[in-house]
């Protein structure tokens, strides 16, 4: 087999190996398997976030969220380890930070959301001590669930950064999860929690809002709105954040903690911002319903990378691996693009230890759940939660990164 380097073109380039960029290898060799493809990625661990919101939990072993990315590169698919340091369209190639570009004949782009930790002073020095965790981390997450185990009175504060995020309901599922073990401990009553969210709503699909609030209500906990954090002082246990009145007007305000859950802010990798490919957002330009690139036709863009107005979850990469395999071979074929993308997200929201609210929705807000016989998506049931501790991660592992595409197409519009 040649080598990448002994490669003059590429038919197919993938421009990050997480979620979506090895699910959709899989999903081309599955439908033309001479199709030669490389993935430009270079992390050789890849990681199932998903699970780490149960790590915080205390419902799931932290060491089965990871894989070598080797293991995971399909059959017959090039690996080029390298970090991409930007895009040349108009040339068909992608830059790579050791070695020459990479060319093309069609390119999909899947770089991911980048995590801005440093974007908030004090942060990076105090994580996994001080109280200070995060649940995306692998690192941390289960110093998430250590810190809930042992806190048995004082304050708890999560934070939610402004929007786009990688799960927006993963920030309010640490809360709610740790309040379950709380309340089982008999401490809740004990602890002040409180979720400061920058933006002004607890979850953007509106028909969720009130099975969310029961909870918010079952456990005592404090929503704080338009409130930003902005600075951490962890040895002092001291947080610093920026709230915003109804007249747009913004002041700091100084709030101390014994537990403090940091989601960080999040945008496009590097390689994105102010690049020929990306909108001025820093996010690949794409048709949000045949994930085409506005402007290069041979381009594609999926996961969460990409400018479709989704909510940034795998179950959306998952759903976009279809959309972007069937249109990209029709593309090289001068076909019409066969397949559009409904918009589909899924957030499964933790509300306490055995029960799920199963957000399923896509454009617009329009509910889509996959089992409405089976799951009331607008209640907590057990049911979903068996699906998210036990069934997803098997999927994810065995079908969505094999390019098996169970339940995987769009909901026909």
């Amino acid at each position: 087999m040649p080598t990448a380097q002994t490669i003059d073109q590429f038919d197919v380039l993938i421009a990050g190996g997480g979620a979506a960029g090895i699910g959709l290898a899989s999903s081309l060799k599955v439908r033309e398997p001479s199709l030669k493809i490389a993935i430009i990625e270079p992390s050789e661990v890849h990681y199932y976030q998903p699970s780490w919101t149960l790590v915080g939990g205390g419902a799931f072993n932290v060491k089965d969220s990871r894989r070598q990315t080797e293991s995971l590169i399909p059959n017959g698919v090039h690996w080029i380890k390298d970090q991409i340091t930007g895009f040349n369209p108009d040339a068909n190639e992608v830059l790579i930070e050791h070695g020459s570009p990479i060319k093309y004949k069609q390119l999909a782009i899947a770089t991911g959301l980048k995590s801005n930790w440093e974007a908030i002073p004090g942060l990076v020095e105090t994580l996994g001590k001080n109280g200070v965790t995060s649940n995306y981390s692998f690192e941390y997450s289960p110093y998430t669930w250590e810190l809930v185990k042992n806190l048995k009175s004082g304050k708890a504060i999560f934070t939610q950064p402004p929007m786009p995020i990688k799960c927006p309901g993963a920030p309010q599922k640490a809360m709610y999860l740790s309040c379950y073990e709380w309340q089982k401990q008999g401490s809740l009553s004990k602890i002040e929690v409180e979720l400061n969210n920058a933006g002004a709503a607890l979850f953007g699909v509106a028909d969720f809002v009130p099975p969310l609030m029961e909870y918010v209500k079952k456990y005592n906990a404090k929503l704080n709105f338009n409130t930003n954090l902005v600075s951490v002082d962890g040895a002092a246990k001291k947080a610093i954040f920026a709230v915003k009145d109804a007249d747009g007007n913004v002041s700091q305000v100084e709030k101390v903690f014994d537990m403090l859950h940091v989601v960080p802010p999040q945008g496009p990798q590097d390689c994105l911002k102010a690049s020929p490919v990306a909108n001025p957002e820093g996010f690949v330009d794409v048709d949000q319903f045949t994930l085409q690139h506005t402007r290069y036709p041979n381009i594609f863009g999926l996961g969460d990378c990409c400018s479709s107005p989704n909510s940034k979850t795998a179950a959306a990469a998952r759903k976009q691996i279809v959309v972007v395999a069937e249109n990209l071979v029709a593309a090289k074929n001068n076909l019409p693009l066969p397949t559009k993308y409904d918009g589909y997200g899924s957030c499964p929201l933790t509300v306490e230890r055995g029960k799920i609210v199963l957000a399923e929705f896509g454009f617009g807000g329009k509910l889509l759940p996959t089992f409405p016989w089976l799951i009331n998506p607008l209640k907590a049931t057990k049911l979903a939660w068996i699906l998210k501790k036990d069934v997803l991660p098997w999927l994810y592992w065995n079908a969505m990164l094999k390019g098996r595409e169970w339940l995987a197409r769009p909901f026909e519009n």
